[in-house]
């Protein structure tokens, strides 16, 4: 296609959109992730502080089904561009309001609470938000190219992630500690509100899918949570496996981490930060490759290997990680790199689970109540075991079993690459690739 192309214009504005939003969405977990010792130190004061930390990072995942109940059939009926670009005004508001609140010294319990109220509005926005942003790209990109378009759906959670570990290490290095516990942790949660503003316009100017467009055109199936619960249930529950291995994964090494360094290694705030940031650069600059190696070899053969491997070198590597800094370093980054064939085909793979009328209700729905019980938790779960027992190889183990569940889950994934995502029946590829049988 040529750079004047409005199909290839349409394309690019929609994967701006969809990454900037997703951006915006994680630039709050990172920040919340790279923050937590100070987010302890003003909230949750104590000795068992960094559980509840923990606990407001896990709490905002027990409304992300509701959100997806309500977000996800909405953007079945009145479309994808309306709910999204309501969804980040909601998500950059609450990420900003975070940085307003009264510590504990100040307002005592009341100060908890406000930010967990905070991140309830967070889970809440976000059971529509991501659900609809890969529904959107999926149903907008050329279904030869869905893989590598779609990547950069992650391409902006990574860039979210290393924003915000970028945003709080800046202030670490120019700040100090001192200042960094007493005000300067605030900083980078401010800044959610212009990068917010900045993805509701791109969004507001957007066109609707041309995959719903056209469905509303012609005489509508019946949709709604009511249909998808009775018709759909295989689908929705290949989608929650394969988003207990993906997300058990994602918030382990991108979310605890930093928590894990510091605490259970000794790692220094700033040593940690700069790690965490150098293993996400690696992560999201290879992100496209893998994508665009899915729509050649297929989305099924990606997931299996990604799946055997982690499951195979969890274990060694967080051992490694206990070898020295550089070590921890490597070690993240080999991780990062076999947990990417997931990450980099999510837009590729689980909207194509689901026909037209019942897809953005369906991936919100699978998506977010696996993740309230599995990903977001994950964090929290890592936390209390090894405090309680002291088994600092945890976190390794659980990422073992989750890839042990997303295998068998992968046993029902029909392959998707090159399939239209047009109509009301399930996507399905006609000729499989070789490597995707």
């Amino acid at each position: 296609m040529t750079s004047g192309d409005p199909h290839s214009t349409q394309q690019t504005r929609s994967v701006a959109a969809a990454a900037m939003g997703n951006a915006t969405e994680w630039f709050d977990y990172g920040v919340y992730a790279a923050a937590a010792t100070y987010i302890t130190a003003a909230f949750f004061p104590g000795h068992l502080g960094s559980l509840g930390t923990m606990l407001g990072f896990a709490v905002s995942f027990l409304l992300r089904p509701l959100g997806g109940m309500v977000w996800g059939p909405l953007g079945d009926r009145i479309g994808r561009k309306a709910v999204l670009a309501t969804t980040i005004l909601l998500m950059a508001g609450a990420t900003g309001a975070i940085g307003l609140l009264p510590s504990h010294a100040t307002a005592g319990v009341l100060a908890p609470i406000l930010l967990i109220l905070l991140r309830v509005v967070q889970g809440f926005s976000t059971g529509g938000e991501y659900g609809g942003a890969a529904t959107y790209l999926a149903e907008t990109c050329s279904d030869r190219k869905r893989g590598f378009l779609g990547s950069f759906l992650e391409f902006g959670t990574l860039g979210g992630f290393v924003g915000g570990s970028a945003v709080v290490l800046a202030c670490q290095l120019l700040l100090g500690s001192d200042a960094m516990y007493e005000w300067g942790w605030r900083i980078p949660f401010l800044l959610a509100v212009p990068l917010g503003l900045i993805g509701w316009y791109l969004r507001s100017r957007l066109d609707e899918s041309p995959v719903f467009t056209e469905m509303q055109e012609e005489e509508q199936p019946a949709g709604g949570l009511r249909v998808l619960l009775t018709e759909y249930r295989r689908e929705l529950l290949t989608l929650a496996g394969l988003v207990v291995a993906l997300n058990i994964v994602n918030y382990t090494l991108l979310t605890y981490q930093p928590t894990y360094l510091q605490h259970t290694l000794g790692v220094a705030e700033s040593t940690t930060t700069a790690m965490m940031l150098i293993g996400q650069l690696v992560m999201m600059l290879t992100l496209p490759f893998f994508g665009r190696l899915s729509d050649r070899v297929g989305r099924r053969p990606m997931w299996r290997f990604s799946l055997l491997a982690l499951a195979a070198l969890a274990v060694p590597m967080y051992w490694l990680m206990a070898r020295g800094i550089v070590w921890a370093v490597v070690a993240f980054i080999v991780l990062g790199l076999l947990y990417l064939p997931q990450l980099s085909t999510i837009t590729a793979t689980f909207p194509a689970i689901f026909p037209t009328h019942v897809r953005y209700a369906g991936f919100a729905l699978g998506y977010n109540v696996s993740t309230a019980l599995f990903g977001g938790t994950a964090p929290l779960v890592n936390e209390a075991v090894i405090e309680s027992t002291g088994w600092s190889y945890f976190p390794a183990f659980y990422m073992v079993g989750a890839c042990a569940v997303g295998l068998v889950a992968l046993m029902f994934l029909r392959e998707t690459v090159g399939a239209s995502l047009r109509g009301t029946e399930v996507p399905v590829t006609d000729e499989i690739p070789v490597l995707a049988k």
